[in-house]
């Protein structure tokens, strides 16, 4: 199951992907800006959300290791 990061990341990246394409489509470069800018927070905050699934992973797999 994907973490609550992953989830807000994909979502704010899609929606900075539009934003970013409005702005090329109107013309309007602040807005372009900031959707290429909301973009890469929702991918950088995805990772973010990746990180921490596998760390999990990996305690969980350490701790039925010592089990």
């Amino acid at each position: 199951m994907p973490d609550t990061d992953q989830v807000k990341g994909k979502a704010k990246e899609m929606g900075g992907s539009v934003q970013e394409k409005a702005g090329q489509v109107t013309g309007n470069e602040d807005m372009e800006a900031r959707g290429a800018a909301n973009k890469d927070e929702g991918k950088a905050q995805g990772a973010w959300g990746k990180v921490k699934d596998a760390a999990g992973d990996v305690k969980d797999a350490v701790k039925d290791q010592a089990d």
